[in-house]
């Protein structure tokens, strides 16, 4: 008997037309957060949620400008990028629990970068035994968890992240 396993919200993705506008400036420039999954802004980056994942909770730091490479970003944004990085890490290790992260950049199509206009920073979340068959022989991912899902339980936590500081800034002064 032939098994089949459906991933239907990757059908969007491979019909859309990957010629126009960046998506990672359009969510960048929305006031709609949660319907483009912006995690959380800062002053020269944001954290996005990759709407197709490696694993539930992957995540993205973003600079704000539309740059190809590393090379291209000031010193001050590129020590914010590596800040959020760390950030991400604690509101997914809050948020989710993983094992382990994966942490990387794919700069230039011939490194496997999708969106290669626009430099990304990759925060894979990872737990013993996530992997399995199905990329090596199938090329699908299964992702056990919806997107809405995982950003639901980031948002959560970045509140609670964010009402520990304040608590402890108040109790500082």
């Amino acid at each position: 008997m032939t098994e089949r396993l459906w991933t239907p919200w990757r059908m969007k993705y491979i019909l859309s037309d990957k010629s126009g506008d960046c998506v990672l400036c359009k969510a960048a420039q929305s006031d709609d957060d949660a319907g483009h999954f912006v995690v959380h802004r800062d002053e020269h980056c944001f954290i996005i949620m990759n709407i197709y994942p490696y694993n539930s909770g992957h995540l993205m730091v973003v600079p704000y400008q539309h740059v190809a490479s590393l090379e291209d970003l000031d010193d001050e944004t590129l020590a914010e990028a590596m800040i959020l990085v760390r950030k991400c890490m604690t509101l997914l290790g809050c948020a989710m629990h993983p094992e382990g992260f994966n942490v990387g950049i794919n700069i230039g199509k011939a490194a496997g970068a999708g969106l290669h206009e626009h430099l990304h920073i990759h925060i894979v979340p990872r737990w013993v035994g996530d992997t399995n068959f199905m990329p090596v022989l199938g090329d699908t991912r299964v992702v056990p968890e919806m997107v809405v899902e995982s950003y639901e339980k980031l948002r959560a936590a970045l509140e609670t992240e964010t009402s520990n500081v304040k608590r402890q800034t108040s109790d500082d002064a």
